[in-house]
């Protein structure tokens, strides 16, 4: 039995190098701790969700001084296009105070290992190859470090630090390790995607969302959930699908399957039939939304993304809320670390679930109740017949389900908007 290694050699330990990991550490970094960024797989790496972003997104990449122009390999786009009742309609972001008015498009593949960089640009220290197994718990059950398995040869290690920061993605093998469970009546998803190679459809000011998936299979029946489409700028598309756990279909449908049928129904020349033009497999990915694993902080350890549950009820988009999440864990940790260890510390790291229930608690609520009606297929089909030709109404609700708006000031919809947040109870 190998005999296990104890390194010593930072002031905070981040668990993860997704968007809210890298988030976290760079901020952390640029702030002067010592940060430790684990990573259990290796650069430039595979995801399956997060190529196209919103302006919510786009806002973070340029707090973490990414330059985002068309020149440095990203694809803007205008809005959203939304198909659904007979009707499409073209939907431009909204032009605000507090974020850009574009979106971009980018693959995981690079996306992931750019926000990694960045960090360590700014000074964190990136081990990759790293597989985290546990915590390391004090005399009284505190966190004070993580036991991994390092390199290929899996090597025992233990990494020590006063603060360690969870964004090990919807798995949560670390918050887990401490007993802390999903729940189960916070809003759930799980989304399938695929590239194709499509030049029609490769280059695209909007990122194409469709209400309403049919299988000409089946006669033109309605399957469940959505859809998306929107174009990589090199030929090719991400084309996939999301079901919420409020449906029936959740959990008891062939996802895969679900995605082909309805591309089978999508005009020959997109190119979307033809197996030959897939790149690689259909991939799948579970969606935590809602806070859907809590409290985020615990015993010295800070929940961030999908290991917390922050995934966007109403549209499914998660990169924003982790990177988001990932710098306010950075800026309470700068100030906790600068107290000395006791119940002072302890104080200012109790402000990071308080703060995060104060920025999302209400907005999560109403997206919970939204997830449980759009899970009817009735209430759908009549929300979609009825809202879709009405241009203000769905400007108002791409606003919503986005979450872009002035949280100051801002027009009359922004005003409805916050005040609908401010007034629902929190999760």
């Amino acid at each position: 039995m190998q005999e296990q290694v104890v390194i010593d050699e930072a002031d905070v330990i981040v668990v993860g190098a997704g968007p809210g990991g890298s988030a976290a550490a760079y901020h952390m970094a640029r702030h002067g701790l010592r940060v430790l960024l684990l990573e259990k797989t290796e650069f430039p790496r595979e995801k399956v969700c997060g190529d196209g972003l919103t302006p919510r997104a786009s806002r973070q990449l340029v707090r973490m001084g990414i330059d985002t122009s068309e020149k440095a390999g990203w694809i803007r786009n205008k809005g959203l296009r939304v198909i659904g009742g007979g009707v499409r309609l073209e939907l431009d972001w909204p032009e605000l105070a507090s974020y850009p008015s574009y979106g971009l498009v980018r693959t995981r593949l690079d996306f992931d290992d750019m926000l990694a960089r960045r960090a360590v640009e700014a000074g964190a220290v990136l081990r990759t190859r790293v597989n985290v197994t546990g915590p390391v718990l004090d005399a009284d059950g505190r966190v004070v470090g993580v036991t991994a398995e390092d390199g290929p040869g899996k090597e025992p290690v233990a990494f020590t630090a006063p603060l360690v920061i969870a964004a090990d993605g919807v798995s949560g093998r670390l918050p887990l390790a401490l007993g802390l469970a999903k729940r189960e009546d916070r809003p759930m998803g799980v989304a399938v995607r695929r590239y194709y190679h499509s030049p029609l459809r490769a280059d695209d000011d909007y990122l194409e969302s469709w209400l309403e998936l049919k299988s000409p299979e089946a006669g033109d029946a309605l399957l469940p959930g959505y859809g998306w489409l929107f174009g990589l700028g090199d030929g090719r598309v991400n084309v996939g699908l999301g079901v919420l756990n409020s449906s029936k279909a959740y959990g008891r449908t062939n996802y895969r399957k679900m995605l082909t049928d309805w591309l089978a129904g999508t005009p020959a020349e997109w190119g979307l039939r033809d197996e030959a033009n897939a790149d690689g497999n259909i991939l799948g990915a579970a969606l935590p939304m809602g806070f859907n694993r809590v409290p985020h902080y615990t015993r010295g350890v800070m929940l961030v993304g999908d290991s917390g549950g922050m995934v966007n009820p109403f549209n499914g988009e998660g990169i924003p809320y982790a990177m988001e999440s990932g710098e306010l864990a950075a800026e309470i940790a700068v100030q906790a670390l600068a107290r000395p260890a006791g119940p002072d510390r302890e104080r200012a790291l109790a402000a990071y679930p308080a703060e995060l229930k104060l920025r999302y608690g209400g907005y999560y609520r109403l997206g919970g109740i939204f997830v449980k009606l759009i899970g009817r297929p009735e209430i759908m089909r009549i929300a979609t017949k009825h809202g879709m030709p009405h241009p203000v109404l769905m400007r108002f609700v791409l606003k919503l389900l986005a979450n872009l708006t002035d949280p100051r000031g801002g027009d009359a919809m922004d005003r409805v908007i916050n005040a609908m947040t401010r007034v629902a109870p929190a999760v």
